[in-house]
């Protein structure tokens, strides 16, 4: 990431220096592998004060012209160099570095989005709103919100005096929270082939990419921002992104995860398997070079592959989740993992015959069942976590499905399936409901000790990330799955204040776009979702999604819904 950062150095000779400081604290300052902000802002603050070493001075100079140059020379050099390293530090700490990525300027809705468009207004009041705010704070009433060139310029009384240029829209009744930030939202489908009503399929499981309805369904559902978290077609997910940003197709912000960094026996015929650490190591180089922005850790990756890819992306600046299973939990935060995706349903520490470096079979089920969570193994697991800062990605919908009774596809969200794909989940719903009685009750214990689990690792201090990961069945359907996330937490014992806050601000912090997105407050972007309802009193009024808007741009649920009906399984 520091590439484009030291593009921008003026004079140009110190675009060279700027390149070999940033490579160099990268390299050698272990503090900025895995940055705490207090230690990568230290380290910057004493390099800013011309407070390095000659032989650093030497190792940042390297050969050529530049090693010739006297120190005072160099320091004169390295001085054109500090605005953009500025820029890269503040990114690495946590501040902005997807920054100019994935929230670009915004750019003029084009004809493809126009029909979709329901607010344009430059400057415009949310009159008479309730608001949740996104920072778990309690719930606000008779707000009013003005909005100026995609910014949120006040948050007020309903009583306070309004720009007399505004457009005001009444919205008396409803609920205004941040723009969803999905922090497990995929772009594809997983098909089985054949499937018939036993559950059997013929190999192999195919991923066809939604690149079409994807998007339309996660904007239409208030997720202004969304993390792919694993692509099967990443060039795919680049490009669509591009077009999004540049306003010729509708759909969020996005940060383009790279390719799965999965080891061999995959069941995916479409993911490539790494063959050995430096593997890991190029892949993830290869596809930061290409402008994937994140990187995820799959089921057979080793933890000598897992410790290359997560210093590869560290080096660049990036950070790498990982839905796992042949490295178990505690190893991954050894080793500096950022995240880890699915809450503790696929924690294999406990697995019986757990063997190093392999998957077992059970993938993590007989750990999350042995694991109470009140007991010492969980407090000791919690305690690695928070202590190492992993973030913890909670994706209870695609996990309901797995237990028998769960509640049926909002009929919404049904009408968004193909035939064949609503074929599929309403097969594999009833074979779960079907389930003998002790295979039943495995499933809905393990369900309700990762609750709990989630439930004790914010209270600890980690940080819980919220995405859905709509894939499998049908059932977990883009958008609504991220919604219906919001009210499994609630389910878990979260306040609908905290639950929000989970799925808006906490991926934005995670992110490190905090400053402007994921709560609702002057000076952030309009990232912003209408409810016509009120979650504080109904938390199923959060599926009742009236405008969504982005950079200030307020786009029609109902329309972007229509325009995807039938679709979401084939395109």
């Amino acid at each position: 990431m520091w590439h484009a950062f030291c593009m921008d150095a003026d004079p140009p000779e110190s675009q060279q220096v700027c390149r070999r400081v940033a490579a160099f604290f990268a390299d050698t300052r272990p503090a900025l592998r895995s940055p705490p902000r207090r230690s990568l802002e230290a380290e910057y603050s004493r390099f800013a004060a011309g407070d390095f070493s000659p032989a650093d001075s030497s190792i940042i100079a390297g050969s050529g012209t530049l090693g010739t140059q006297d120190m005072g020379g160099l320091h004169n050099t390295v001085a054109g160099a500090l605005t953009a390293l500025c820029a890269w530090v503040s990114a690495a700490a946590g501040t902005s570095s997807l920054d100019s990525v994935v929230l670009p300027p915004p750019a003029v809705p084009g004809a493809a989005v126009q029909p979709y468009v329901k607010v344009t207004a430059r400057t415009f009041a949310l009159a008479h709103v309730h608001v949740i705010d996104g920072t778990g704070a309690a719930e606000l009433a008779d707000r009013t919100i003005v909005i100026q060139d995609g910014k949120i310029v006040s948050v007020g009384s309903s009583a306070d005096a309004l720009p007399p240029d505004a457009t005001v829209l009444d919205l008396s009744g409803r609920t205004l929270i941040p723009g969803l930030v999905g922090m497990h939202d995929h772009m594809y489908y997983i098909a089985r082939p054949n499937l018939d009503a036993a559950a059997h399929s013929e190999p192999p499981l195919v991923v066809p990419q939604m690149t079409f309805s994807a998007p339309r369904l996660y904007l239409a559902n208030g997720v202004t921002t969304l993390r792919t978290t694993g692509s099967v077609e990443p060039y795919a997910d680049l490009n669509v992104k591009h077009m999004i940003d540049a306003g010729s197709l509708p759909g969020p912000h996005i940060d383009v995860t790279g390719p799965y960094l999965e080891g061999a026996h995959s069941s995916f015929i479409q993911m490539h398997q790494l063959k050995d650490a430096d593997d890991a190591r190029r892949t993830v180089a290869f596809w930061a070079d290409q402008g994937a922005t994140s990187f995820k850790a799959y089921m057979n990756i080793t933890r000598a592959q897992l410790k290359a890819a997560i210093d590869e992306a560290h080096r660049r600046g990036f950070k790498i989740t990982g839905h796992l299973c042949a490295v178990t939990y505690p190893e991954a935060a050894a080793l500096g993992i950022d995240d880890l995706e699915h809450g503790f349903f696929v924690n294999t520490q406990l697995d019986p015959g757990k063997a190093p470096d392999v998957c077992p079979d059970t993938a993590g089920g007989p750990t999350l069942l042995a694991m109470d969570p009140d007991g010492p193994q969980a407090a000791d697991l919690i305690k690695t976590l928070v202590a190492h800062h992993v973030a913890v990605t909670s994706t209870l919908p695609v996990f309901e499905q797995r237990v028998p009774g769960h509640a049926p596809l909002w009929p919404r969200a049904m009408e968004s399936l193909t035939p064949e794909a609503r074929e599929a989940y309403l097969y594999l719903r009833n074979v779960t409901n079907t389930l003998p009685r002790e295979q039943a009750q495995d499933r809905i214990t393990a369900y309700q000790h990762d609750l709990a689990l989630e439930h004790k690792f914010v209270a600890a201090g980690g940080l819980l990330l919220a995405g859905p990961d709509p894939t499998g069945n049908g059932g977990v359907v883009p958008g609504f799955g991220d919604l219906r996330e919001v009210e499994l937490l609630v389910e878990a014992g979260f306040s609908v204040e905290d639950a929000i806050k989970i799925a808006t601000y906490n991926g934005a912090y995670y992110l490190g776009l905090s400053n402007r997105i994921g709560s609702i407050a002057p000076g952030r972007d309009a990232d912003l979702v209408v409810l016509n309802g009120d979650p504080g009193r109904a938390i199923t009024d959060i599926e009742k999604v009236e405008i969504v808007f982005k950079d200030g741009v307020g786009y029609d649920s109902a329309a972007l819904l229509k325009s995807v009906r039938g679709r979401y399984g084939e395109y």
